[in-house]
């Protein structure tokens, strides 16, 4: 699996959550065979909600699955204790940090 062929999507969450004014973390979840299910952003500040990470946007997002561990959780920033949870508590088979995007907007 190309891992860093999937970090686009949340990417482009951060990119976006950047332009609404947001934090600029973006996540994105696939199944085992690279298919993307969702993505998400970090909207603490747009929605005034302090539980909308990037990680546990794009989860939300994906709906019920049977099984999480081999789901593939893409994020542009290390998790923090709550999204780490979150993959613990469910058991998200790999977790890919990738490339950040920083608050000028620009990849770091």
């Amino acid at each position: 699996m190309d891992y860093q062929s999937l970090i686009e999507p949340a990417l482009d969450e951060a990119r976006i959550g950047f332009q609404e004014g947001g934090v600029p973390v973006g996540a994105a979840l696939f199944d085992a065979n690279g298919t993307l299910l969702s993505r998400g952003r970090n909207r603490r500040v747009q929605e005034d909600d302090p539980s909308i990470h990037g990680e546990t946007d794009a989860f939300r997002k994906a709906g019920r699955q049977k099984t999480y561990r081999d789901k593939i959780l893409v994020t542009t920033l290390a998790p923090c204790w709550f999204c780490s949870g979150l993959i613990r508590q469910f058991n998200i088979g790999t977790v890919v940090i990738g490339e950040s995007v920083n608050f000028a907007g620009h990849l770091d």
